[in-house]
């Protein structure tokens, strides 16, 4: 996702948190992407009247308006929106007798998987919140002679983004100087082949700010191959971090790329983590002026325009964090997340838990 809609969608995360009704009667739906849109307003309606059972007049009045408030909205739909729907709505009043109904539906921006009906005191959250946890993005190419996949590491989250084939014919048994001949052919086909595969990387890598890395995998010697014949941007081969024995170039390849690579995974998050941290307790001894600690401190550098690195431990409020992410994001000031799993992460913590290393001192 990209930095604007992760902070819209904490915005709405965020709002939504502050509502909770008097009773059971805040509505969420979850539709997944490619659900039946009439089988989602046929359930509603069912809900609408179960809801006829509600002993508390009120409640039930409530329940009902919301499920029709919703039903009504599906109809500006003809069908579930690409990356699903989520929607919620309820009597938001703090004051009995006098009821507020309000309704928020969005198109996620990553896909929604959950499907999911609930009526209840506070807004079923969760799934929303998944798509904004900190995540680091990583690249992932599977390729042998005849077929790759392109796929995407986003949190947990495995993505396919391109599957390609070769059409390089099999070897052939036969010898002599046509074998020679079709050995040339099926050679050069596959070297266009990585050219291909090469050029459809830099299409989806190239100016992906979020990509941390790159990773690939492939039987025997085919990725080696691909890496040398390829002519991959320089750029994007300086973010390769490791070359992975796997041996299927599909979808299934992809995933068994990212089982096989959890130990450079976990290598990289860390190894970032105390460089950034490193360089900030080295400015604080050496160049104390460009760099500022504690909650205040980093606010008064933000608004000034002054932060580069951002750095924030992810034991502080979740509030706070989604402030000075929108402070950042509005000055292009890069942002770490600091976790417990280092000293160094934990020294941080114990010392500001926020901190900024600047452009400029002020």
């Amino acid at each position: 996702m990209e930095e604007k809609d992760i902070l819209k969608l904490k915005g709405l995360i965020e709002e939504l948190e502050q509502y909770r009704g008097r009773h059971t009667e805040l509505i969420t739906v979850y539709a997944p992407a490619g659900s039946n849109i009439n089988q989602l307003a046929t359930q509603l309606l069912s809900e609408q009247s179960t809801a006829q059972n509600i002993k508390s007049k009120a409640t039930k009045t409530n329940v009902i308006d919301a499920l029709e408030r919703i039903m009504r909205h599906l109809k500006l739909y003809k069908k579930i929106p690409e990356n699903g729907l989520a929607i919620f709505c309820g009597n938001i009043s703090k004051v009995e007798g006098q009821p507020e109904l309000k309704i928020w539906a969005i198109e996620p921006p990553q896909p929604l998987n959950t499907k999911f009906y609930r009526c209840d005191q506070t807004f079923v959250l969760e799934p929303l919140k998944e798509m904004v946890e900190i995540k680091e993005v990583y690249g992932l190419i599977v390729i042998d002679r005849k077929e790759a996949t392109i796929g995407l590491l986003e949190g947990k989250m495995v993505k396919v983004l391109r599957h390609m084939t070769s059409g390089a014919p099999g070897k052939i048994k036969a010898g002599g100087q046509s074998a020679a001949r079709f050995e040339r052919i099926r050679e050069e086909l596959t070297k266009e082949f990585y050219r291909r595969v090469s050029e459809a990387v830099k299409e989806v890598f190239f100016e992906m700010p979020r990509l941390q890395g790159i990773i690939v995998g492939g039987p025997g010697p085919t990725k080696e191959d691909f890496l040398k014949e390829g002519q991959m941007v320089t750029a994007l081969q300086k973010k390769i971090l490791a070359i992975k024995d796997i041996g299927y170039a599909d979808e299934h390849g992809v995933e068994l790329l990212v089982e096989a690579s959890q130990d450079v995974l976990a290598k990289e998050s860390i190894t970032k983590e105390k460089a950034i941290l490193e360089k900030f307790f080295s400015m604080l001894a050496k160049a104390p002026e460009k760099v500022v600690y504690g909650l205040d401190n980093v606010k008064k550098a933000l608004e000034a325009g002054a932060v580069e690195h951002l750095l924030i431990s992810t034991t502080i409020d979740k509030k706070i964090i989604f402030e000075l992410e929108k402070s950042a994001f509005n000055i292009s000031a890069e942002v770490h997340y600091i976790s417990l799993e280092t000293n160094e992460g934990l020294q941080f913590k114990n010392f500001a838990a926020v901190g900024a290393i600047l452009r400029f001192a002020i």
